[in-house]
Formats: structure tokens, C-alpha cells, sequence
């Protein structure tokens, strides 16, 4: 009987002109268009394009390697009355995994009618089933030009099945299998009588083929490390390492392979889908011996053997890894972007928290970065974000490692907590279950010092993520106890004074790497709202930034942190502090011409404070308690609590512009929660403390101690407010 196609084993060409036309529930050939932070964008014909949204994908959005133009293959699964199309995942992504294909055509004559066959069917890179895999390549033999026998042999078998009769499956299969022995045979007899006449081995009995053909594939592979792989493609190669992560595509299983030298993708076909080499697993010493090629501009290894190493091989193997990583983790020395004896002070601690983030990536465990979304955030988080991406990119030659091991997720408030974690936690089992990651290293800029941070760096622990914090604040012991590295000048006993965790980060990157200190020697000076240490305004001006440009970039790097803050925006934070419309060295100053990014949203930034602040100013009540002045702002009714400013950068700003003498304090208080201000050190903790003793009903807290804020129940706010006032007069 004929074969019965059904929509779904097929795929179709769409010949039509209006989303609408289109059928729910087929495998459409498509183009892609283009790429969004949420999915994929993809034409099905000219005008109709749909979208293929990341929760439909089996993988991260990022970890596709897909590009415009490529020819894919995706099932249509709505389309909705306004004429967007809901495009679902294809396992299948080639031609030949299909059982047939047939046209569209809602306006002409040929719909329904087969697709001509197409010389334009791209099955990807993989060209050899490995050995040693399971699947149906069982009888089947190896090598190069055994792929294209394999795929054959698919085409027909599948052409040839029946659900009608079973026994007929079977007898076809029989024939089939034994016909590719037959053929196998051939090409072995083939390969065997060329290598006996090139290397003129005798072979008068079968053992004595079996050693020549086993002496010509040891032969055809040469040891070799990964940063050699460029000026080898097209060769035959064996690599010894460990593998650090496997992930399964609709076609190839991808191990990812590190040796001393670096990180290479290494792909193994079984059949679409389908895991090769399942007895490999993430963290084994294994050989590989395949063929080098390029992948759409990137190296990858077409395996054809994978095995994995045990006893003197794999500890010669794991002993050559860890004297490779020891080498190049540990910095051999810090030399801090100027003299200021607060950085001076942590040097060892930056050397070791070097060390780790280094390790993280030549061991290819992704890096999360957190920290507040305020301009001394940013700043911090920007310049380690430029010492590790290069070196990300010079470890893996995926060219989306920057984004699949390197994310910066800024926080609203200065406190890693449970939240935070939750999040964080949340997203690295997924990764681990989903696409076999490793845990990350989470590097907190400006936050988790403090022990409001315990739960959360908890947490982490629990399963085992790595935790480096680096703060210009005094960290708590308890924190030191509970992370990995923790770099705070207070921990070694030194007085923090005027640094910034700006400062801190950027002194940081340069450790990480000491060729981008040049491009981040104007950072630490953008961190500071006033009183900038003159060592970094003379750094900032050796590098052609003068106290104006670095206003510019600080004021507007904290209007984007406020918009989005849980984004990193991390190409338009880019473009503001290193590719802003100005040139290296001291020709910076000279081209910063008027119109500049920075300059354009550092206008709107004072524009919106200036107009705040005079609405504050008008509001603003003053007292005096004692020798204290108190400024009092009833944030609440008197902003936009909702636009920018926020309040913290509101109070900010007003304690600058209102404090007189060495006696004042500016308190901002909106419906549960206050900031406080002093012109001498604030004990936040100590005032919560006082505040919730007078006030014991108003569930008073010290949430963000490096904010100064503290909440509390909107129904004690009057006496809360007058509770803290007080315990801030007692203070001075």
C-alpha cells in the first residue's frame, strides 16, 4: 500500500501572502530574520514572519547557533487575529529528517503537491556517527564517508516502513541492515587494500588487516592542544582534556572539551536528538579523536571517537589541568591604578578574589554578577565586566561565551537577599538540569557584605556556588565566615575613608587583567558625587577625562541604572563609558563634542533632579533639636515617588545642597519606609534598634544598612519618624 504522510511528518514550502492562510499544527520551512531579548524571529514567506518565542526553544535563547538568513524549520502552533504568528520548535532541522514535504499554495494549483528536491538541504557540520554510540547506526561501521552511507540507508528505511505491517518493518530492516554490512564491507576491503599498498603492510589473513587498519587510525590522529586548533582545520586531531558541559541539540550532542590550553566544542551525531556517547558525562577525562572544522566562523571538532580516560591517563590528564590552572588563576601581583592606601590595603584580597574569577573561567563556570543599580554600582560591575569578557572570549571560541558564561544582574537595593537568591538559585538549577551547566561563581559588587546579606549568601551555599564579595564598605564577620573571598578594607583592619566600590571594582579588573587599564583609569573617578580622591581626578585627566566629562558619565549612568534596574544594559553602558564619541589617550577631551550620548542624558537627568528638588525644597521642614538641625521631607506627598529620582538619590541630593555645619541630618519618609542623612557617621542599626524599643508596635528594621533606610508598619509612622529623629540626635 502507499505510504500515508501526515502533516506532522512532513514539512511544508509556504506559497501564500497572508498569516491567515497558514495551518496550526504543521512544520513549516522558514528563514530567520532576526533575533530578540525574547525569542526569534523568523519569515515563512515574503510579508509573513513569525515568532518563535526562548520558552518554545529545548535550549537558551543564547546558545542557539542559528543566524540571519539560516533556513530552519518550525511548526506553526497559532495564529492570532491580529496576524501574529506563534511559532513552535522543530527537533528536526534538515530536510532529510523529514518523511516527505509538500507546498502550500492557498492561491495556485499546486498545493499539496511534493517540493522538488532541494540541493540547498544543509544537515550541519556533523558528518560521522561516533563509535560507540547507541542508536540505530547498530551494524553499521565509522568514518567520513560512512556518514553519507548512513544517511542513505535512514532516507530508505524510512521510505520503506509500514504501520499496516509490522513483519514487513522487520523484513526490511533485516534487508537494510544487511545491506549496509554488505557495503560496509566493501569500503573496508577498500581502505584496507589502500593503506596495505601505501604502507606496503602485508595482509595475508584477516588479523593481519585488523592491525593495519587499527595501525592507520591511531596514524591518522595527531595529539594536540586546543589553541593549535586554528591553523589546523581540515585535520585529523586527537585532544585529551575533560569535558565541561554536554548539551543536546535537534541534530549533534555537543561536549564542550577543556585542555590546558583552552575550550573547544566538540560535536558527536548519532541521529537527530539523540545523546552520543551517554557513558560521557560532564567532569570526565576523556580522548577525542575527530576532524577540526569551521562552523559558521567558529572551530568546532567533529568527533568521531570519545573515550573516556581512567587510572595513569586520567590522572596524567587532570595533573597537566590543575598546574595549567594554578599557572594562570593566580595573579603574581597588584598593582593598584593609584595611590590610595585604602586599595593598598586589600591587595592580598584582591589577588585571591582574582584568583577564583579566573578559575571560573578557565574552568567554564558561568560568572554572575550583582550589584546596585546606582551609578557606584554600575561602575563597578562595568569594569569587571571589561576585564572578563575578553578573556571569556579568548578561553571559548563559541562566539556567544560572553553572554552564555558572563551575566550582570543589577539589584534595586544595596542587600543580597532571599529574594535575590531565590532568583539567582532558581536560574542555576534550571541551567544545571537543563542544559548541564555548571554552578556559578556569584561576584557581589557593593552588596552582601552586610549581615542582612546571611540568608542570601546562605542560600548560595547550600548548593554550592562559589561567592566572591568585594565591597568599600566595612564587611561583617559573619560574612567572611560564610563567602568564599570577601575583599572589605575593614576585615584587614584598615579605615575604608574615601573609596568607593567603584574604585574597588575597577582596582579589581585591573588585577583581572592589566591591559584594561587604560580604557577603565577614568571609572574610579565617575563613581564619586563628591569629595573624588585627587589620585583618581589626576588618573581620570591622564586618560582624557576632566571633572566635567566624568559628571557627565556618572549622571547619566544613574538615570539608565534607574530605568529597567534589573537589566544590564550592558551595550548601552558600554557606549557611555568607553565608546562615547571619544578617542584614546589625551585626544578624549579634544573630541567629546557637544551632543555626546553622556552628555545628552546627563541634560535629562538634571533636568528631572532640578525640577524635583525644587519640589522637595518648598516642602522641606527644618527644626532644631539641641545643635542639630533635622531636615524633615514627607516624600511621600511631596514627589513622584514612581519617576525619577528615587528617593535615595533625592535625600542624597538635598543633605548636599542644605547641610550647614557639622551638625545635620536630612530624613526623607514615604509610607513604610525613611532615609537618613548625617554630616557625621550614621549607626543605621543602632538607630533601628532605639527606634523599635520606643516604638515596640511599628516593626521597625535596618534593611539596607549601606542606604541607611529602615521600614516599618504604615500604621506607626508618625511615631516611628519621631523615634528615629531622636535616636539621630543621640548620635551627635
Amino acid at each position: 500500500m502507499d505510504w500515508i504522510t501526515h502533516d506532522e511528518d512532513v514539512w511544508f514550502e509556504f506559497r501564500g501572502n497572508s498569516p491567515q492562510q497558514l495551518t496550526p499544527g504543521r512544520y513549516y520551512k522558514g528563514t530567520v530574520d532576526g533575533f530578540a531579548e525574547f525569542g526569534v524571529f523568523v519569515d515563512l514567506a515574503k510579508g509573513v514572519t513569525g515568532l518563535l518565542h526562548r520558552s518554545e526553544l529545548d535550549r537558551r535563547l543564547e546558545s542557539l547557533d542559528w543566524e540571519s538568513g539560516d533556513t530552519v524549520f518550525v511548526q506553526v502552533k497559532n495564529i492570532r487575529d491580529n496576524g501574529n504568528i506563534d511559532l513552535g520548535w522543530s527537533i528536526r532541522q534538515s530536510e532529510r529528517e523529514f518523511r516527505g514535504s509538500k507546498i502550500h499554495d492557498p492561491n495556485g494549483d499546486h498545493d499539496g503537491e511534493p517540493v522538488e528536491s532541494s540541493d540547498d538541504d544543509d544537515s550541519g557540520p556533523v558528518k560521522m556517527k561516533p563509535k560507540g554510540s547507541t542508536g540505530s547506526a547498530s551494524g553499521r561501521g565509522n568514518g567520513k564517508s560512512q556518514s553519507r552511507s548512513d544517511e542513505s540507508t535512514d532516507d530508505e528505511s524510512d521510505a520503506a516502513q509500514s504501520d499496516d505491517n509490522d513483519a514487513a518493518d522487520a523484513e526490511s530492516t533485516d534487508a537494510d541492515t544487511a545491506a549496509g554490512n554488505d557495503a560496509d564491507d566493501d569500503d573496508t576491503d577498500d581502505a584496507r587494500s589502500e593503506t596495505d599498498e601505501e604502507r606496503a603492510v602485508p595482509s595475508d589473513d584477516g588479523n593481519a588487516d585488523d592491525v593495519a587498519e587499527t595501525d592507520a587510525d591511531e596514524d591518522r590522529f595527531t595529539l594536540v592542544t586546543v589553541d593549535s586548533l586554528s591553523d589546523r582545520v581540515g585535520d585529523d586531531v586527537r585532544l585529551e582534556g575533560e569535558v565541561v558541559s554536554t548539551r543536546q541539540t535537534g541534530g549533534p550532542t555537543i561536549f564542550e572539551l577543556r585542555d590546558e590550553t583552552g575550550v573547544v566544542d566538540c560535536a558527536a551525531f548519532v541521529e537527530a536528538g539523540v545523546r552520543a556517547y551517554p557513558e560521557v558525562d560532564e567532569g570526565d577525562a576523556v580522548r577525542l579523536d575527530g576532524e577540526v572544522e569551521m562552523r559558521r566562523d567558529e572551530l568546532q571538532v567533529e568527533t568521531e571517537d570519545l573515550a573516556v580516560l581512567e587510572d595513569e591517563e586520567e590522572e596524567a590528564v587532570r595533573q597537566r589541568l590543575e598546574d595549567a590552572l594554578a599557572a594562570k588563576a593566580r595573579p603574581e601581583s597588584v598593582e593598584p591604578l593609584a595611590d590610595h592606601a585604602p586599595v593598598a590595603a586589600v591587595t592580598e584580597q584582591l589577588t585571591d578574589a582574582a584568583e577564583v574569577i579566573n578559575r571560573a573561567i578557565l574552568e567554564s563556570q558561568p560568572i554572575v554578577v550583582r550589584h546596585p543599580a546606582t551609578a557606584d554600582g554600575y561602575v563597578a560591575g562595568a569594569a569587571v565586566e571589561r576585564a572578563v569578557l575578553p578573556r571569556i572570549r579568548e578561553e571559548h571560541d563559541r562566539a556567544d561565551a560572553e553572554y552564555h558564561y558572563f551575566t550582570r544582574r543589577p539589584l534595586d537595593d544595596p542587600v543580597y537577599g532571599m529574594d535575590a537568591a531565590t532568583n539567582d538559585v532558581t536560574r542555576m538549577l534550571q541551567d544545571e538540569q537543563r542544559h548541564d551547566e555548571k554552578l556559578p561563581l556569584v561576584l557581589l559588587l557593593g552588596v552582601g557584605a552586610t549581615a542582612e546579606s546571611l540568608d542570601g549568601l546562605g542560600l548560595l551555599g547550600v548548593y554550592g556556588a562559589n561567592r566572591v564579595v568585594v565591597d568599600a564598605a566595612d564587611a561583617d564577620e559573619d560574612v567572611e565566615d560564610e563567602a568564599d573571598v570577601v575583599v572589605s578594607p575593614g576585615l584587614v583592619g584598615a579605615d575604608a575613608g574615601d573609596l568607593s566600590t567603584g574604585a574597588l571594582g575597577a582596582n579589581l579588573a585591573a588585577t583581572l587583567d592589566a591591559d584594561v587599564r587604560e580604557d577603565i583609569g577614568h571609572l574610579p573617578a565617575v563613581s564619586y558625587w563628591e569629595n573624588t580622591p585627587e589620585a583618581y581626578v589626576s588618573l581620570a585627566e591622564e586618560t582624557g577625562y576632566d571633572a566635567d566629562r566624568t559628571r557627565e558619565l556618572r549622571e547619566a549612568i544613574a538615570l539608565e541604572a534607574y530605568y529597567q534596574s534589573y537589566e544590564d544594559k550592558r551595550e548601552l553602558i558600554t557606549d557611555l563609558l568607553f565608546d562615547d564619541g571619544v578617542s584614546s589617550g589625551a585626544q578624549r577631551a579634544a573630541d567629546a563634542v557637544e551632543g555626546n550620548l553622556a552628555g545628552h542624558i546627563a541634560e535629562q537627568f538634571r533636568i528631572k533632579l532640578d525640577t524635583e528638588v525644587e519640589t522637595a525644597q518648598a516642602n522641606l521642614e527644618e527644626r532644631e533639636e539641641g545643635d542639630v538641625t533635622v531636615a524633615v521631607l514627607d516624600a511621600e506627598a511631596y514627589t513622584h515617588r514612581f519617576d525619577f529620582p528615587p528617593t535615595s538619590l533625592l535625600v542624597d541630593e538635598l543633605h548636599r545642597r542644605n547641610r550647614e555645619g557639622d551638625a545635620y541630618v536630612t530624613v526623607a519618609t514615604s509610607t513604610d519606609e525613611l532615609f537618613v542623612r548625617g554630616t557625621g557617621d550614621v549607626d543605621i542599626r543602632a538607630i533601628a534598634d532605639a527606634a523599635r524599643e520606643a516604638v515596640p508596635e511599628g516593626g521597625v528594621t535596618a534593611v539596607a544598612v549601606r542606604d541607611n533606610r529602615i521600614e516599618f508598619l504604615s500604621g506607626a509612622r508618625d511615631a516611628v519618624v519621631e523615634a528615629v529623629i531622636d535616636a539621630v540626635v543621640d548620635q551627635f
